[in-house]
């Protein structure tokens, strides 16, 4: 039976049912008749007991052990899951965890906080939290239908952040000149190979790590690079234009790391005095640019996506370039 108290910092609410004796303080009422509702049922149906009293930082540590080694993204899962593992939630233990808590989180992430030494943690953007939200929401689906720790879902229910809008950048012709002029087109330096292959991203449109995969002549067989190191697991045959070709014969394999081309990118670009452009933005110009020349099961292929959608994220041709394309077919015919 539930009963509960008015106190000066909420409602102290105690379940006694079965042997089992429980109490928590809630904010409202409300919340105070959910648990305890929840858990009378849980005791009735034989349930309660079953979820053992460890934090979440223990999921998380186990998870970082057995399930982040076989995924192709595991150091950010790594990193990631060390950023949660510093949050207050990681030290809320299994047995009181739940939406509460995820919703916390999600507001701490955010709008920022402080951590425990006092230090100020800045928030981050919806598709920063998103990202972690699925690595997390991961972890506690293992937690649940593998290692039997959790009984309930405890991210059900709750509001994700909006997407908000898509990325839409795309490095200038002027802007690409002027890292042109910073960091060399020779390849005879780590920051020019950066350069070069940057170009040989527009031109090709492959992933910061597709690229970096290429690492010996193997890799590029006359006007095809193989790449068996993609983000979605599959092998993929990526067609490469006179130029992309020229740039493999005059530089390739390029010699350089993800963690090199992150590095020396960025700095390049400050020294440029070019605002908000990532390497990134590299593949979604190659397919603004290749939407001219190739239809969109052509140019899915060649990117290497498998849902039409989400290649929309990078497909950003103008109206006037539509336009332009509309009306060449009308000549042509």
């Amino acid at each position: 039976m539930a009963t509960f108290t008015k106190r000066k910092d909420g409602y102290l609410f105690q379940v006694r049912r079965n042997g089992v004796s429980q109490s928590r303080t809630f904010g409202t009422k409300l919340e105070g008749q959910v648990w305890a509702n929840q858990l009378e049922t849980d005791i009735i149906s034989g349930r309660h007991g079953r979820v053992p009293d460890i934090p979440v930082a223990d999921l998380l540590a186990r998870y970082a052990r057995e399930v982040s080694p076989t995924h192709r993204g595991q150091k950010w899962e790594l990193n990631r899951l060390a950023l949660i593992g510093r949050d207050p939630l990681a030290q809320v233990r299994l047995r009181l965890l739940d939406q509460k808590h995820i919703a916390e989180w999600r507001i701490r992430r955010l709008a920022g906080h402080e951590n425990d030494q006092g230090k100020k943690v800045p928030g981050v953007s919806n598709a920063s939290v998103n990202r972690e939200w699925n690595l997390l929401s991961g972890v506690f689906t293992t937690a649940m239908n593998e290692w039997r720790l959790l009984e309930r879902h405890p991210m059900k229910g709750v509001k994700r952040p909006p997407k908000g809008a898509e990325r839409d950048r795309l490095p200038s012709d002027a802007e690409i000149e002027r890292l042109r002029l910073v960091m060399g087109d020779h390849g005879r330096t780590i920051v020019s190979k950066v350069f070069v292959a940057f170009l040989f991203a527009i031109e090709t449109g492959m992933r910061l790590g597709e690229i970096v995969g290429l690492d010996s002549a193997a890799s590029v067989k006359g006007p095809v690079a193989l790449l068996t190191k993609t983000k979605n697991g599959d092998d993929r045959k990526v067609p490469l234009s006179a130029e992309a070709q020229r740039l493999w014969k005059a530089h390739g394999p390029f010699g350089v790391t993800a963690q090199q081309i992150d590095i020396h990118f960025r700095k390049s670009r400050t020294k440029a005095g070019i605002v908000d452009l990532h390497f990134h933005d590299s593949r979604h110009l190659a397919v603004t640019r290749l939407a001219k020349k190739l239809d969109v099961l052509e140019l899915a292929r060649m990117i290497g996506h498998r849902n039409l959608k989400q290649l929309m994220t990078y497909y950003n041709p103008s109206a006037e370039d539509l336009a332009d394309k509309l009306n060449n077919l009308k000549e042509a015919a």
